[in-house]
Formats: C-alpha cells, sequence, structure tokens
C-alpha cells in the first residue's frame, strides 16, 4: 500500500519557523516530483512548492524566500522548511507525488497525496 504521511504541523506566532516532513513507503518516490499543496477554511487548495528527481526546485511567488523544499531519497521523504510565517500560511498542508516529470500546480496531476497536516500561524 502507497502511503505518504505528513508530521511537523503545528501551532506558531507570526515571524516563527516550521519544517514539515512527509514519509513515503510502500514505493520507492526517488525518481517522482513531490510537490507541497496547502488549502485554507473555504478556500481551494492551492500549491506551495515543489522539487523535481534532480532537486529543480519551483515555489508559488507568495512563499519564494521564505519556504525551502527538500528532500532525502535515502529516507524517502521530502521536507518544508517555512520561515517568517504569515497568518496567510494557515492552511492543511498537503504532500503530493507526481510520476511524471516535470513541474506543475495541477492538483489533478499528482498521483498520490498524503492526509495533511495543520499549520497554525498566529498573529
Amino acid at each position: 500500500q502507497v502511503q505518504l504521511v505528513e508530521s511537523g504541523g503545528g501551532l506558531v506566532q507570526a515571524g516563527g519557523s516550521l519544517r514539515l516532513s512527509c514519509a513515503g513507503s510502500g514505493r520507492t518516490f526517488s525518481g517522482y516530483t513531490m510537490a507541497w499543496f496547502r488549502q485554507a477554511p473555504g478556500k481551494e487548495r492551492e500549491f506551495v512548492a515543489s522539487i523535481s528527481w534532480n532537486s529543480g526546485t519551483y515555489y508559488r511567488d507568495s512563499v519564494s524566500g521564505r519556504f525551502a523544499i527538500s528532500r532525502d531519497n535515502a529516507k524517502n521523504t521530502v521536507y518544508l522548511r517555512m520561515n517568517n510565517l504569515k497568518p496567510e500560511d494557515t492552511a492543511v498542508y498537503y504532500c503530493a507525488a507526481r510520476g511524471q516529470p516535470g513541474h506543475t500546480i495541477a492538483t489533478i496531476a499528482y498521483d498520490y497525496w498524503g492526509q495533511g497536516t495543520q499549520v497554525t500561524v498566529s498573529s
């Protein structure tokens, strides 16, 4: 059974930092593009960042310079380091895996999803 399990979410004050982790199991994700999405209450799920099989990265404009996505293929794990968090970053954060090469922000393009981890940023 293929699974992606997120962890590391929580409550943090504005300006603080968190590191999210996404551990994969059931298959090797080293050849996959991995991504983070987020969904705030009442809003659609939106792309945050992605990392290709060769560690090329891509970010949405509002998190560029504050967030950093990375991967450890030996651990089948992808990370999202979030610095200088803002209240508008509050959302459930989801990990996703895409079997095709290339970056895309389209949720439909991703094959596997985790259950999500809550990030709440207080002002």
